[in-house]
């Protein structure tokens, strides 16, 4: 599967931005799908995960309350609606699937092995 991370820019702080996750290629219902962020820096850390199948849902600390992770399997998007958003929230946004992953790993970067390209949200005061 190909993936695109779009959707960044500049937003206050206090402000909101979706960010979509499309892809390419077949069986997307298969992948969960997650979001990682990198600040300058700082190492990659987990944002957001939506399973496989059902779709549960998994946030990180950085996300709770504050973003709601979804996906739409026709469509074959994930999309990461960030609300108040925070200048610490400033990086570089990545999704990224695996086929069938375990839930114990779904916040760990080295268990997913297709990323997109990145898209940079900064939040200024």
């Amino acid at each position: 599967v190909q993936l695109q991370a779009s959707g960044g820019g500049l937003v206050q702080a206090g402000g909101s931005r979706r960010l979509s996750c499309s892809a390419s290629g077949r069986a997307f219902i298969n992948y969960t799908v997650a979001w990682f962020r990198q600040a300058p820096g700082k190492a990659r850390e987990f944002v957001s995960a939506v399973k496989y199948g059902l779709g549960t849902k998994y946030y990180g600390d950085v996300a709770k309350g504050r973003f709601t992770i979804s996906r739409d399997n026709d469509k074959k998007i994930v999309y990461l609606q960030m609300n108040s958003l925070e200048t610490e929230d400033t990086a570089v946004y990545f999704c990224a699937a695996a086929s069938f992953l375990h839930d114990d790993y779904y916040g760990i970067d080295q268990y997913y092995n297709f990323w997109g390209q990145g898209t940079l949200v900064t939040v200024s005061s």
